[in-house]
Order: structure tokens, then sequence, then C-alpha cells
């Protein structure tokens, strides 16, 4: 197993195939190892990296996460990108790692090439999901498919992880109550929104949710497209992968 060394702590990552890096950002309550079931679609056209973010997986705990969290993630990568002298690299974030996609997007902008982002809220925390946020952790706790998810992703300390996710997103939307810290305007790479209009997170708020958070986002970035699948769950890059294999090597690999 690889490890790079960030604020003194160890952030797994690893690295499978050839050609232009390609990295792969989890979720919350996730890790790299929400991506096993797919990377094969990938690792012909693409060095696939794969990251655990600090307190996830194979990475080093934190007796806390940061309150400003996908703001924070969004360092640890471009701390690795920088250590391995990677530049124009492309990304995909999916749900809460499609935020931090972004985020890198905006702070070191001469490092990103191309961004799909994937299944997320937008600019500002859903306050729908925080305000139950609690609540429905504690219930998935007890179901048996999500205990087995969380013990895969994270290892026998899951439990104390969603808590400490938990915690974070609910402090988050209370002080900070918004995932970026520079105007769109400074968004240089190309970027893909993509989501399915099924989303269980998001389809009972709004049928058009996705419509109207990325169309307002896009008009503020000034460029980029947005990709909406029919049918599948949260995150549509898991949930129709198949499709999004196709669309995504064909966003990545088009030549301007």
């Amino acid at each position: 197993m690889a490890y790079f060394k960030y604020n003194d702590k160890n952030i797994y990552y690893n690295e499978i195939g050839i050609g232009k890096p390609l990295i792969f950002l989890h979720g919350n309550t996730a890790s790299s190892n929400m991506f096993s079931g797919i990377i094969d679609k990938y690792v012909d056209n693409f060095k696939v990296i794969l990251i655990d973010f600090l307190g996830h997986g194979k990475s080093d705990r934190l007796t806390e996460f940061p309150t400003d969290l996908w703001f924070d993630e969004s360092l640890q990568v471009i701390a690795f990108l920088k250590t391995m002298q990677y530049e124009k690299v492309n990304i995909v974030g999916s749900s809460g790692g499609a935020l931090v996609a972004i985020n890198i997007g905006l702070e070191a902008p001469e490092l990103v090439s191309k961004v799909i982002a994937d299944s997320f809220e937008g600019e500002i925390p859903l306050k729908k999901f925080v305000s139950t946020v609690k609540h429905d952790r504690e219930f998935s706790k007890k179901a048996e498919n999500m205990r087995l998810f969380y013990q895969y992703m994270q290892g026998k300390d899951w439990e104390s992880i969603i808590d400490k996710d938990t915690s974070a997103i609910i402090q988050h939307e209370k002080k900070i109550g918004k995932f970026f810290h520079k105007n769109f305007c400074g968004f240089k790479p190309d970027i893909l929104m993509t989501g399915s209009k099924e989303d269980e997170f998001f389809a009972d708020v709004s049928p058009t949710y996705f419509e109207k958070v990325y169309g307002d986002m896009l008009k503020k970035i000034g460029h980029g497209e947005m990709y909406l699948f029919d049918s599948g769950g949260h995150p549509a890059m898991l949930t129709n992968a198949e499709e999004f294999a196709d669309l995504a090597k064909k966003f990545f690999l088009q030549i301007k």
C-alpha cells in the first residue's frame, strides 16, 4: 500500500493502469472501495488514482473531522498532486467527492484538465438533508445492508467515522453554509455535471432539482455541460455504471 504525508498524517492512495491520470474521489461515509466494481471500465484508457480522504478507509484517523470538510479534503488532493508532480489531471468526484473536485478546480486550476462532478447538492447544503441527517444515520446504522456497506468502506471502526461525518455536516451548515470559497468565474477546467433524475436524495425535493441547481452553477462558471440519467439512484456513476463510463471516456478523451 502507498501513502503520502499531509499535515503529518498518512493518506492512502493507489494507482492502477497507464495513461493520463484520472482521480476518483469518494463521497461522505465512503472510501475508495466504492469504486472497486467499476475500475476495470477505465484502466485501459487512464492511470486510475484512488485516494482515501483523511479519517476514511486506509488513511490515518482523525479525532474529529474538519468543519470545512470538503474544502479541507480538496487541500489533501492538491497536496497529493503537488507531491507527485502531476499536472492537468482529470477528476471524477461523486456526491461529497464532487464538492471536493470543484474546490480543487477553484483553488488549483493549473493542476486540473477536466472535472466530472456527479450527484451533488450544489453550492450550499440541502437543509432538508442536514435537518434529518443525524436521525437518518442512526437508522442506517441499524440496517444490515448499510452496516455491511460501512464496514466494507471503513473497517472495524466504521461507526465512529459515520458519527464524525454526521457531526461535520451539521456543524458546516451552522457555521459555514457554503461549499466553495471562491467565485465560480475562476473555475477554468472543463466540467461535466451528472446525476440521476431518480436520485433518492434529491428527487423528492424537486423532480427538476439537478436541472435548476446545475444550470445555475454552470451559468456562473460560464462554461460546461450537464447530463442527467433518466433512471438510477445515488450516485449516478455507480447506478448507471456502463453508460456513465462511456460518457466519461468520451468527455475526458475529447480533444479540444
